[in-house]
């Protein structure tokens, strides 16, 4: 394979990589960026917007996890919380800002059924979930049992009513 032929192939990869998600090859390696507090919501305001205005300054009710897993509003229960659904991603990634609004309406719909956590591995805060979950490209959806015990795994952007088909073989 001559030089030109696998200089087109490296830019055809780059761009499924890029459509797939953004790749994260070691956590270690990731740039650090600044801490994320608050929603999801509010993570994504300090990012800046490349194309999706729907994901521009949109106000919710509904509280979104971030790092540390906690919320910036009310939390549901540990004993009703069925599912636990861990968004591993970054503020500045595309795909993952896409997911924002997924995130979002699965914590509404389940809501005391549901937990939704983002953790930004882009970040020094999120970076041992990266390890922890052993993930290779962002953004990365967890779902966990009420054992906490993974059952599904995904990678890239994933839209809700996949999601649904998911929570509604845990009886949700």
């Amino acid at each position: 394979m001559n030089t030109k032929n696998l200089s087109v192939w490296i830019v055809i990869f780059s761009v499924c990589l890029l459509l797939a998600g953004c790749v994260v090859s070691n956590a270690d390696d990731v740039p650090s960026k600044k801490k994320v507090d608050g929603t999801a919501e509010e993570a994504v305001k300090t990012a800046p917007i490349i194309t999706n205005s729907k994901l521009e300054a949109k106000k919710t009710e509904t509280p979104v996890k971030v790092n540390n897993g906690e919320t910036a509003g009310k939390t549901a229960d540990k004993e009703e919380v069925i599912v636990t659904f861990v968004e591993l991603g970054s503020v500045k990634c595309i795909p993952c800002r896409q997911m924002v609004p997924v995130m979002e309406a699965v914590e509404k719909q389940y809501q005391g059924k549901v937990k939704v956590v983002f953790h930004d591995v882009w970040t020094d805060e999120g970076k041992p979930y990266a390890k922890q979950y052993k993930i290779r490209v962002i953004p990365t959806q967890v779902f966990l049992d009420s054992e906490g015990k993974e059952f599904h795994r995904h990678e890239g952007f994933y839209p809700k009513d996949q999601i649904d088909k998911i929570l509604n073989k845990k009886g949700l």
